[in-house]
């Protein structure tokens, strides 16, 4: 495989949703992705922050894992079709928004005061659709189209807040249904929530890269090939998912960078009428709004940053921090476990992780039974118990599904790489996210690594993580193959004269360790850390009232927390 999870290259190790329910053993859909690294190419942070809270008190037996994880798998992937589903009338009694009439950059008039035809959404929100320029270079040339729902204030409407669940790949407009709910009552009295879905991916004129049944073996792949040929041929498939995007998806796979999707946020600011845009981003969604802030400090209004990505990273050193992350989250995890009368992995956590490195060993060697004629792969192992690690309520159903694994059935860990990506029964995906995410990583850190520098960095990685660290390692060579050349990297960020920008970090996050939360604050002019001692990703949908409380306070009020401040 390649790169990302970088938190997901694949980044694998990334992305990262919340009226949606639970995976069966309540395996947060929305909290599953690395962010930028993890292994094999990039499929990383996915997917965000916020879990469901519908079913607490259910507790499937593992007999029933199949069933219940696959009929809560559709449930989940289907509240994106109602949010989406009606762009048909006219929304009576909405106030629109006005457009602002100044303040465009140079050359992009048209697109920063173009009509908006606003329509109700079954949502209850009010949907529309903006246009905007391929590259923004040349302004003149093709445009795609971007989604958005927005969600009224409960009061009289003075701010809106823009959401983004992380990723990338993941949808915002999906977000934002959640978060209208989550956000606190003295925030939404006066703030409309708005969802843009960034450019290729949800309903924003979504990339098409690869048919889902070569998906299927990308994803089943080796995470860290052994031998040349196995080498080769990771690299290759990798490399096919660029191709593909670009013969399906024309100019627009050359042009779903991170800055460009940025720019994107700041044409909808003004549509919607806001001189200053307010921002809630999680796992990747902190990357996006920290662009926007280095691009345009003096339109940042009140921003939060939760479960931070470190741009300041390269590929190796991004791998390595998820390397990091995620084998700290393990390790609390078997902490865990072994206190239980059933535990799968023991009475010793030391061993009970050597035990779960051997099980990788031997699928690499030999993969189970999995889902009909599915076998359970390390490559879909890695994704299936990477998936339980972004939130401690999934522990429970990792021990079940480790259980299974061992006595030789692979279903539920087969189930739950399917989670990470998406995937539904029928073999059909319900989003791009699992692809997209490699675009968007590899224009935004175009890869110029070599497999020996790789090769030299992997015994760190494996001391570091014996689970998790060669698939790691390997998943930071991905973008070197990335067929799309990339016009718009990331930028140094500093955001010099942005106002206060809190970025939130915890502890023990998998995807997004706890020390990107603390480096981006530095980075940032203006960053203001806030801290939950906890385990999962991201903070804010973590039940914790402390980080809740002061969240709300600063997105409803502007009372700043106070540097330093731990939950």
């Amino acid at each position: 495989m390649h790169q990302r999870c970088r938190a997901g290259q694949r980044r694998r190790g990334r992305r990262h949703p919340r009226d949606r329910p639970h995976v069966d053993a309540r395996v947060d859909h929305r909290r599953y992705r690395c962010h930028r690294r993890l292994p094999g190419g990039p499929h990383g942070q996915r997917r965000p922050p916020s879990r469901s809270r519908a079913h607490d008190d259910w507790t499937p037996p593992v007999t029933r894992a199949r069933t219940t994880l696959l009929i809560a798998t559709v449930l989940a992937l289907l509240v994106g079709v109602t949010v989406y589903a009606a762009y048909a009338t006219r929304s009576p009694g909405f106030d629109e928004p006005t457009p602002l009439k100044a303040g465009a950059p140079k050359g992009l008039s048209s697109f920063y005061t173009q009509d908006l035809a606003w329509s109700d959404c079954k949502t209850g929100g009010h949907c529309a659709t903006v246009t905007v320029p391929v590259d923004y270079a040349d302004p003149s040339g093709e445009t795609t189209k971007l989604r958005l729902v927005l969600y009224p204030a409960t009061g009289e409407s003075t701010r809106s807040i823009f959401v983004n669940p992380g990723g990338p790949g993941g949808s915002a407009i999906d977000y934002a249904g959640e978060m209208k709910n989550d956000l606190g009552d003295d925030v939404r009295e006066s703030a409309d929530v708005i969802g843009v879905d960034p450019r290729g991916v949800g309903l924003s004129s979504p990339l098409t890269c690869l048919p889902a049944k070569k998906f299927d073996a990308y994803a089943a792949s080796d995470p860290d090939p052994d031998d040349p040929a196995e080498v080769e041929a990771s690299r290759a498939a990798f490399a096919s998912i660029g191709t593909a995007c670009e013969a399906n998806s024309g100019a627009l796979a050359a042009h779903v960078s991170t800055v460009e999707a940025a720019r994107d946020m700041d044409v909808v600011r003004a549509l919607v009428g806001r001189t200053k845009l307010d921002w809630f981003g999680a796992s990747y969604g902190t990357e996006l709004g920290a662009v926007y802030a280095e691009l345009f400090p003096d339109k940042v209004g009140r921003m939060v940053l939760d479960g931070a990505v470190d741009p300041s990273l390269d590929a190796v050193e991004s791998s390595y921090a998820q390397a990091e992350g995620f084998q700290r989250a393990l390790a609390a995890y078997a902490a865990d476990c072994v206190t239980s009368e059933k535990c799968p992995i023991g009475t010793d956590a030391e061993a009970g992780i050597a035990k779960i490195s051997t099980l990788m060993d031997q699928l690499d060697a030999e993969p189970l039974p999995g889902v009909g004629d599915r076998k359970l792969t390390e490559g879909l192992a890695f994704f299936g118990i990477a998936v339980t690690l972004y939130d401690k309520q999934s522990w429970p159903y990792l021990s079940q599904a480790l259980d299974a694994a061992f006595k030789g059935d692979g279903s539920v860990l087969v189930q739950f790489s399917d989670v990470y990506f998406d995937r539904k029964p029928d073999g059909s995906y319900g989003s791009n996210s699992g692809q997209v995410i490699s675009a968007i990583n590899c224009l935004d850190s175009p890869g110029g690594l070599t497999l020996a520098d790789v090769e030299k960095q992997t015994p760190r990685f494996v001391k570091t993580s014996p689970v998790f660290g060669r698939a790691l390692a390997f998943g930071a060579l991905g973008c070197s193959d990335w067929p799309i050349k990339s016009a718009n990297p990331l930028p140094t960020i500093e955001a010099k004269g942005a106002p206060p920008i809190v970025v939130v970090g915890t502890t023990r996050d998998p995807a997004t360790p706890y020390e990107s939360a603390e480096a981006l604050a530095q980075q940032l002019d203006s960053g203001v850390l806030l801290t939950r001692d906890g385990d999962g990703h991201t903070a804010y949908a973590s039940g914790n009232t402390c980080i809740k409380k002061a969240v709300d306070g600063y997105l409803a009020r502007g009372a700043v927390p106070k540097a330093g401040t731990t939950c």
